[in-house]
């Protein structure tokens, strides 16, 4: 049989730029809701107890996003660093602007007693540094004087301000080591936790820690050759039992966002049961790939030519996806990390 070649061009899509979320829906759970079947049905996120059945898992992302993002001088020069993956507890690499102005050996003093060393200097902006601090010392020393990471397409006139402090972390967020927030978690509130719990909708959480991989371009027109970042990720034993007896009780199990997802998806057997799990994952997901843990999902609208719309064509199939996003573009729904969602159903074929 002749493989499929899968090409970047194959999932473009036309956005408006005025549809690009700036800020979240206040409360958060007012944003909008496309529910994807085989026909579209627009709702609110204050209809997902309604939504989902007795029974139903939701599994959540607990990762913490950490304010990664600095402004430092080398000398006299201004310089713009956004950290994107620790490497120990003294060095994280990062991408900085202008990195022109930087050769390893060079000092970039962030405020008074916080300061880093140039270690490495590699390609596209990116440089390795290492701190004055570690550990729990480095991560109070970000929350001073850091900003959150946001994605590049929403835009502020300065740094990301003290409102995206609190609008871009999940009511989930416990273990720091993000540098993106899973968007699809930010519509929850402890109201409709409650609403959900009440249902006899259950919960359990994971934590698989954003990269900035996320936010980086496919730029390989055969996506056989594209490679995935790698991220951290972590499942414990009682989100495992959790997930295993949902499946075992004819349950629905219900990854909130794409990252959920993937590593529900690198933790499972062939057989779909899903074990503790420690460790990086750099699963590609397009479609072809057969699924083994999720039955619907929960997600944000996502770029077009993304790794992350890639997924959900997978999941839920690249016609409905196209369709659906078509939809929403002319239902006036916002899109991506500050945007709606979208609740979708497994396509038996993609």
């Amino acid at each position: 049989m002749t493989e499929t070649i899968l090409h970047l061009g194959d999932f473009d899509y036309d956005l408006p730029p005025e549809r690009i979320a700036q800020r979240p829906v206040a409360p958060r759970d007012a944003a909008r809701l496309l529910v994807v079947r085989d026909s579209f049905e627009d709702r609110t996120i204050k209809d997902l107890p309604d939504l989902l059945a007795k029974g139903d898992l939701l599994v959540f992302n607990d990762t913490r996003v950490v304010p990664t993002r600095l402004t430092g001088r080398r000398r006299a020069a201004k310089i713009e660093v956004t950290l994107h993956k620790e490497e120990t507890p003294t060095t994280w690499r990062a991408f900085a602007r202008p990195a022109r102005k930087l050769t390893p050996g060079d000092s970039i003093d962030f405020a008074p007693g916080f300061a880093a060393t140039v270690t490495q200097k590699g390609e596209a902006g990116e440089i390795v540094l290492a701190f004055s601090q570690s550990g729990d010392a480095l991560r109070e020393a970000l929350e001073r004087h850091g900003a959150m990471p946001l994605p590049p397409y929403i835009k502020r006139e300065a740094l990301p301000d003290r409102r995206d402090r609190h609008d871009y972390q999940t009511m989930f967020a416990e273990n720091p080591g993000a540098v993106a927030a899973p968007p699809a978690g930010l519509h929850f509130t402890p109201e409709l936790v409650a609403a959900l719990e009440k249902n006899g909708i259950g919960q359990t959480r994971v934590t698989l820690h954003v990269g900035a991989g996320t936010f980086l371009p496919v730029k390989t027109e055969n996506l056989a050759k594209h490679k995935m970042h790698a991220e951290w990720g972590s499942i414990g034993a009682d989100a495992a039992d959790a997930i295993n007896r949902t499946r075992a009780t004819s349950g629905r199990v219900i990854p909130v966002g794409t990252t959920a997802l993937r590593l529900l998806e690198t933790a499972a057997d062939d057989d779909g049961t899903v074990r503790p799990f420690s460790g990086e994952t750099s699963l590609f997901i397009t479609p072809g790939y057969r699924f083994k843990i999720a039955d619907g999902m929960l997600t944000n609208f996502h770029l077009p030519r993304s790794t992350l719309f890639m997924l959900v064509c997978a999941f839920a199939g690249t016609a409905r996806m196209k369709a659906a996003y078509a939809h929403a573009v002319a239902r006036g729904y916002r899109f991506y990390s500050y945007g709606d969602a979208c609740l979708l159903t497994r396509a038996e074929t993609p």
